[in-house]
């Protein structure tokens, strides 16, 4: 692997991941909502309402499109419950109340981020 050169000093860019343990089984319903919710509270103007897919296989993925990017959303059920969020934006947002509001939604007592 090379090491990391940013390529685009010149755009902003902001990116965090968040993953945890839900306390509930995530539905479409819980996904689009979230993601729908989690827009005002960054400050992002939504373009294109969220959108899912379930699958067989690997479980349920979710989309949101905001002016400045946008977020993605995964979700398991096995082998364990398990959600994994990627924020992508080139607005700045902050990331302790994208964390936080993870946190409280899917009632998880487990939860990390990491930003890049």
């Amino acid at each position: 692997m090379t090491d990391y050169k940013d390529l685009a000093p010149t755009v902003y860019r902001q990116r965090l991941v968040i993953e945890g343990y839900p306390e509930f089984v995530i539905t479409d319903n819980h996904i689009k909502d979230y993601l729908s919710k989690l827009s005002p509270l960054l400050g992002m103007d939504t373009v294109l309402d969220p959108v899912t897919h379930c699958s067989d296989k690997y479980g349920w993925a979710g989309w949101i499109h905001w002016e400045t990017s946008g977020a993605h959303f995964y979700a398991w059920e096995t082998p364990l419950l398990f959600f994994s969020v990627d924020v992508y934006t080139c607005k700045e947002f902050d990331p302790k109340v994208a964390l936080e509001f993870t946190k409280k939604y899917f009632k998880t007592k487990e939860i990390v981020s990491r930003e890049f």
